[in-house]
């Protein structure tokens, strides 16, 4: 017979009273501006007030993780989004920034005790950019916003 945990901890998708950083790239603003309504719909979709959220722009991906440990810095949110499109050209940048910029958000949730979420988009080209900025694919500031509200809610759940 299997035995269930005695507590389990479970955050939920209720945006109410949460207070969400979002750190945006200019760079590929086109797409990153999707990302940015994807997300504000969620959260205020959720039963949260858009004015609970604050947004940084930064001037491309590689720049968010400081922009995001800034906001971590003042002790205001209950998680951050971090927004970017890096698209693949002739070169394999992508996959450094966003291997980097990855691992920096990673340990930045770590550190502080607030979650983190990626909503970054690595994409070989524009039309898989387009697919996950909103049509086919879905939007990953949704993703993004979604995840940063379940784990917002978690870590109340556990403190």
């Amino acid at each position: 017979m299997k035995k269930t945990a005695g507590t389990v901890f479970e955050g939920t998708l209720n945006a109410q009273g949460l207070r969400i950083g979002a750190v945006c790239a200019r760079f590929n603003d086109f797409f990153v501006s999707k990302l940015l309504d994807g997300a504000m719909d969620a959260f205020v979709r959720h039963g949260g007030n858009a004015d609970d959220v604050a947004v940084a722009y930064v001037p491309g991906s590689y720049e968010i993780p400081f922009a995001v440990k800034k906001m971590l810095a003042t002790g205001k949110f209950d998680a951050v989004i971090a927004l970017g499109v890096v698209i693949q050209g002739a070169t394999a940048h992508a996959g450094y920034i966003n291997s980097e910029v990855s691992k920096c958000l990673a340990q930045l949730g770590l550190e502080t005790g607030i979650p983190v979420t990626y909503g970054m988009i690595t994409a070989e080209n524009l039309e898989q950019a387009i697919e996950r900025s909103g049509t086919k694919q879905g939007n990953k500031g949704v993703d993004a916003m979604l995840a940063a509200i379940e784990m917002a809610n978690l870590n109340k759940a556990i403190k």
